[in-house]
């Protein structure tokens, strides 16, 4: 196998580990997508998919970061998050990293759920702020998802057209 071959290989590696990112906290999803598209064009000296191509996406990557944090901000800020329930929903996002899907899922409900709990002492007013702090993680992912696959769109566009 050549060397421009491993790199495709690299570079396809890289979209399905960003695309997956979109999902999983851990991952910084849409740059990797962007990252494994710029390696493409780079293997291909730029010929398939060129610099105004690649400006989009790089826009639509630095858009998808912008709203995934709004979204969970608004989300929170929506139904009066206290500092320690952002906290908290960051910690639980990363804490349920350790438990699987189901984890990555609830998390950052339960961490936003606790931070809040402990901030008013108020069992209704922590189950808000959690399920608000969660619909906005929820929307903000669903958008980065789409976000994500919009720049695989484009670039298979430009790569083929």
């Amino acid at each position: 196998m050549d060397l421009d071959g491993f790199y495709y290989i690299l570079a396809a590696f890289l979209v399905l580990l960003g695309i997956a990112g979109t999902v999983l906290p851990a991952l910084p999803g849409p740059p990797l997508v962007f990252v494994g598209m710029l390696l493409a064009s780079w293997v291909s000296k730029f010929e398939k998919v060129g610099w105004i191509t690649l400006t989009i996406l790089g826009l639509l990557t630095l858009l998808s970061m912008v709203v995934d944090f709004a979204a969970t901000a608004m989300g929170a800020k929506r139904v009066g998050a206290s500092k320690l329930a952002i906290v908290g929903s960051v910690i639980g996002t990363f804490a349920g990293l350790f438990f699987g899907l189901i984890g990555v899922f609830i998390g950052p409900f339960v961490g936003a759920l606790v931070g809040e709990w402990i901030h008013t002492h108020q069992l209704d007013q922590a189950t808000k702020v959690g399920v608000g702090t969660w619909v906005g993680i929820v929307v903000g992912t669903v958008f980065k998802l789409g976000l994500a696959f919009a720049m695989v769109g484009a670039f298979a566009i430009a790569w083929f057209v």
